[in-house]
């Protein structure tokens, strides 16, 4: 059968099913659990260092992106969602977060003789080879702060990232660290690069070859195994960082050291986007294949003028959710916060008849209590299996004969309690006490 062909079912012809867009990831309710799980600490947290949330579109501007990620980058060149509306104008579904928070912050004018602390989250989009981690639409945490200078802020976005990662339970993940210094230490060390890497073009792939004429320092990002060699040997960032570079980055570590945060120095961490300046820093994890960064950010100084707006000094992070539901699996973190507390097992056409209401008093009465009441019929015995399947720590059992002596009985589904009988007007109190304990 082609893909063209229709399926048919005895002399009905049936369509062939819809499938999803190459890339586009479902969550389902068996993983919503873990999402909702991550995205709630991480609302909690971001308000325990008064970061605010801010809520920027999901399409922008072409010229957003080519102005702030840069003209040569893989995301510009190669991965972007790009088209031209009604009207004519060539807009892009957001590849980063980043670009449209700056140009939210200069267009509302948010950065005048002010200090901004922001967080957002949601989808975003990028043309890639879809993998394991890796979508084409995919869901950042993203975290900013504007208008601080020295490397303590730079400090406290680390702190605050390693703080939600082990709220989450993630564990063996690892800090690398480096400097990018200002443009003028840049620059002294693209003109090395672009000789070193000269020396040795006819071993360049195609992808450095074209970094070699824009970005020479991106070369140094290769995943390209036949170039390891040649990148080991290019000249370093660090060995012509100024002074002031040297001292924000010093003064990083110092911070870094006094709270006990362990990290690797890793002087061929560049990141893929061209407005990073200063401070740049991945969390690593060798459990996911190659997709080993889960939270990458660093200071972008130039990116608010380079946007239109005055000089702003600026910093953050962003936080990939599928990659760290996927660690969270694969490190064995029971991330299903949304499991029932109670299944309401409800057998018989009496307790049919009273079952909801009572599933309904309980919720009023127990502040927090999930319970998922049985709907749809079927025996004792299935609505068991229904009730073990489903993670809850406890049973609700109501057949026709507790409703006529309005009762019903409290199982415990996970440690050895013997099963009791309760009133009806007791269950919320025995209820509130075991959820309590």
């Amino acid at each position: 059968m082609t893909s063209n062909q229709t399926q048919s079912v005895g002399n009905v012809a049936s369509p062939q099913a819809i499938q999803p867009v190459r890339g586009m990831n479902d969550v389902l309710p068996a993983d919503a659990a873990a999402w909702q799980r991550l995205e709630s600490i991480a609302r909690e947290l971001f308000a325990s260092y008064a970061y605010q949330e801010i809520r920027v579109p999901i399409v922008e501007h072409t010229g957003l992106f080519k102005r702030s990620i840069g003209e040569f980058t893989d995301i510009v060149q190669k991965e972007m969602f790009t088209f031209d509306d009604p009207s004519g104008d060539s807009l892009t579904l957001r590849p980063e977060a980043t670009a449209g928070i700056v140009r939210a912050m200069i267009s509302n004018g948010l950065l005048h003789n002010q200090k901004q602390r922001v967080w957002c989250a949601g989808p975003m989009f990028r043309h890639e080879k879809p993998q394991r981690g890796r979508f084409r639409q995919f869901y950042q945490l993203d975290v900013e702060a504007f208008g601080y200078a020295g490397p303590d802020i730079d400090a406290e976005l680390i702190m605050l990232s390693s703080r939600l990662l082990r709220k989450v339970g993630i564990e063996r993940v690892e800090l690398n660290l480096n400097s990018l210094g200002t443009p003028a230490s840049r620059r002294v060390h693209r003109e090395k690069l672009v000789n070193y890497f000269s020396a040795h073009k006819a071993k360049l792939d195609a992808d450095s070859l074209r970094r070699l004429e824009g970005n020479p320092l991106r070369i140094l990002d290769s995943k390209n195994p036949e170039l390891k060699d040649i990148i080991a040997g290019a000249p370093l960032l660090t060995e012509y960082l100024d002074q002031e570079s040297k001292q924000h980055f010093d003064g990083l570590c110092r911070h870094l050291d006094a709270v006990g945060i362990k990290y690797v120095l890793n002087p061929l961490l560049v990141r893929g986007l061209d407005y990073y300046s200063h401070t740049v820093f991945e969390w690593v994890t060798n459990e996911l294949g190659s997709q080993g960064a889960v939270c990458s950010g660093g200071r972008y100084d130039g990116l608010v003028t380079q946007l239109g707006g005055e000089p702003t000094p600026a910093v953050g992070w962003a936080l990939g959710q599928e990659r760290i539901v996927e660690l969270l699996r694969v490190q064995g973190v029971n991330a299903d916060a949304n499991a029932p507390h109670v299944y309401f097992v409800i057998a018989g056409a009496q307790a049919e008849a009273h079952g909801l209401a009572l599933a309904e008093k309980l919720r009023d009465s127990v502040p927090g209590v999930r319970i998922e009441a049985h709907c749809g019929g079927g025996s004792f015995k299935s609505q068991m299996k229904r009730a073990d399947k489903s993670g809850a720590a406890f049973a609700l059992i109501l057949g026709d004969s507790e409703t006529e002596r309005r009762v019903a009985g409290l199982k415990s589904l996970r440690v050895e309690q013997p099963q009791v009988e309760l009133a009806w007007d007791q269950l919320a109190a025995e209820l509130q006490n075991r959820l309590a304990g």
